[in-house]
């Protein structure tokens, strides 16, 4: 006689059977899945050199990465040149999004970055099941993770205010820095660094004057000379900046030109064309807060000198190592490559990276790690790499561990359902 309860548990059986075949099916499919990661940054103009160094970096830790990665996925960059421009910037996120690629990097101008936060939130609004997620390795302005957070941002680099927290703790330390001027790029990190260094250092050093303050247009100078005459002119001993790529390179240019002898506080020392542009003139004046250096010894030490084997150039942006490896062990944590999934993955993710254990940090997406203070000296048997074969080198002095620059966030994270 039929039984139709035993048929129906057989149905069931047999479903719940199929779906579990479905399931490793889709876990296996996932091994040497490609996932494509958009960068969108400025491969073209003044920030040009930046910006390919950092695609070669991308490609050269890629390579690696897909050799052997927790997820078992394999990365593929797709390149955007956004002329740092943030209207530039949203049509290429569309062109990315209407690729189907569903990750994208950004880094180099945090004006860049506060538009493709938020345009990638509405993106994600509107479009549920073809999420987007956005991986910050170097804009630094620090409303990304606080007034202006969102939950599908998450920043490898420490931001400006962790940076001059570092900064200025080292600063508190030397006696001979008494009057600083602040030069910074007119925009949203320039004006954030002068808004830090003047808040730490009223904490910590008060009795430091600021002397002078200016801002110049992003990318647009090509003759520092007039600012270098204002520093000379205020009696300066002390230049605090933001400035990066040709913004740096030509300041330091100019003010090795004019004699000025004063020190100089930086954040991206270590980038294309400013090593050069210092040459032997800014040796143990020159100092550089950041989540590496040029020295860092062990994995980090060989990947830069394989770099610079093949490229005849320098790997400063380490930051994009963060993303492989956080990327790549959120993806084998959440089992997909999935954003969703893959975000949810990445909140509270813990690993062990070149410069120590790094944590992102569930509240904002701020990944807190140690910060390094480094000076521009001669190369020598401790400190051999010599970026741009200047035979200098950026040897630390400093290193400040996850809780001494790691700052308060105002973040109320909106997270999805």
């Amino acid at each position: 006689m039929f039984d139709i309860n035993s048929a129906r548990f057989t149905m069931r059986t047999l479903a719940a059977a199929a779906a579990l075949a479905l399931a490793a099916g889709a876990a296996h499919a996932q091994k040497g899945e490609t996932v494509k990661l958009a960068y969108i940054d400025a491969l073209s103009g003044l920030m040009g050199p930046v910006g390919q160094n950092q695609v070669k970096t991308f490609q050269f830790l890629g390579e690696k990465f897909n050799k052997s990665n927790p997820a078992g996925v394999k990365f593929e960059i797709v390149t955007f040149d956004n002329k740092l421009s943030p209207a530039e910037s949203l049509n290429l996120l569309k062109a990315a999004a209407d690729q189907g690629i569903r990750y994208i990097m950004q880094g180099n101008g945090s004006s860049v970055a506060l538009a493709l936060s938020d345009a990638v939130q509405k993106h994600n609004e509107r479009n549920p099941g073809k999420e987007i997620l956005y991986l910050n390795y170097s804009a630094v302005d620090p409303d990304l993770t606080n007034s202006k957070c969102s939950y599908w941002h998450f920043r490898f680099d420490a931001d400006t205010s962790m940076k001059m927290e570092a900064m200025s703790s080292f600063i508190k330390d030397q006696p001979d820095v008494k009057k600083v001027f602040l030069l910074n790029q007119n925009y949203a990190h320039g004006h954030q660094v002068a808004k830090f260094a003047k808040e730490t250092l009223a904490r910590k050093r008060p009795d430091i004057q600021i002397v002078g303050e200016d801002l110049h247009p992003l990318a647009q100078v090509r003759d520092f000379a007039p600012y270098v005459a204002k520093i000379k002119a205020s009696g300066a001993d002390t230049v605090i900046t933001g400035n990066w790529g040709s913004d740096l390179a030509l300041l330091v240019k100019a003010a090795n030109e004019a004699g000025y002898n004063g020190k100089f506080f930086t954040y991206y020392t270590g980038v294309t064309g400013t090593p050069t542009a210092l040459g032997t003139g800014g040796a143990g004046r020159v100092f550089q807060v950041a989540y590496s250096h040029y020295n860092m010894g062990g994995e980090a030490q060989k990947n830069a000198d394989e770099y610079n084997k093949k490229f005849n150039d320098d790997m400063y942006t380490l930051s994009i190592q963060h993303i492989y490896t956080m990327l790549s062990q959120a993806m084998a944590n959440a089992k997909s490559t999935d954003p969703v999934k893959v975000a949810a993955a990445l909140e509270g993710l813990t690993v062990k990276s070149f410069n120590g254990d790094v944590t992102m940090r569930k509240s904002d997406h701020q990944l807190q790690q140690p910060l390094f203070i480094s000076v521009w000296q001669k190369a020598d048997a401790k400190y051999p790499y010599s970026p741009e074969k200047t035979g200098m080198t950026l040897a630390p002095v400093k290193q400040f561990e996850t809780y001494v620059s790691s700052t308060p966030t105002s973040c109320q994270m909106k997270r999805p359902g």
